[in-house]
């Protein structure tokens, strides 16, 4: 807890469900750590299929076999993230081609509209990789001068995972892979 006493960041039970991109770990991870909460907080590089999802309790077996159903007739595909783009006040990486991850979050979100991509806030959701938040543009240039000539990364994603907090951490629960 932290000594300010701000509410946590999340709720326990909070779900998620994430594309993991582990191939970005070595690239990005110290800058997330420094300057993307999620990152501390347990969560790995990703791009978000639908965030919040159903809290852990609605997760029922009915849920996980058609999670396991929608996720699993989708083949894996390769990914690159050729550049930086930020929105107002988040640094990221930009997927291309970024259609595979908005047809998985379409695809979600019609299947249970109870829960629409963060909570409804954008008319358009773009996917993407953060790796800074909440900072000043200095900050945001100084990761994106160390990122980009580091970049492309090449990446496969195989899987969807959901993740579930308990308020300050998040864990894996279940990985539901693409099986095309």
């Amino acid at each position: 807890m932290s000594t300010d006493d701000a509410p946590p960041r999340y709720r326990v039970g909070q779900t998620a469900l994430l594309a993991l991109v582990s191939e970005a770990e070595p690239l990005v991870g110290h800058w997330r750590h420094r300057f993307d909460s999620s990152a501390s907080a347990g969560v790995p590089a990703h791009v978000t299929v639908l965030f919040p999802f159903l809290d852990i309790d609605r997760v029922t077996a009915a849920v996980v076999d058609e999670l396991a159903t929608l996720i699993g007739a989708r083949s894996p595909f390769a990914v690159r993230f050729e550049e930086c783009r930020r929105f107002p006040d988040v640094l990221y990486l930009a997927p291309a081609p970024d259609q595979p991850f908005r047809a998985l979050t379409e695809e979600m979100a019609e299947r249970w509209p109870e829960a629409p991509p963060y909570e409804g806030q954008f008319t358009e959701v773009v996917p993407h990789l953060t790796v800074a938040h909440g900072r000043p543009p200095e900050v945001f240039d100084e990761v994106e001068a160390d990122l980009t000539g580091r970049l492309p990364l090449t990446a496969t994603i195989s899987s969807v995972s959901l993740l579930v907090s308990d308020g300050s951490r998040w864990r894996q629960h279940r990985e539901f892979p693409l099986l095309g």
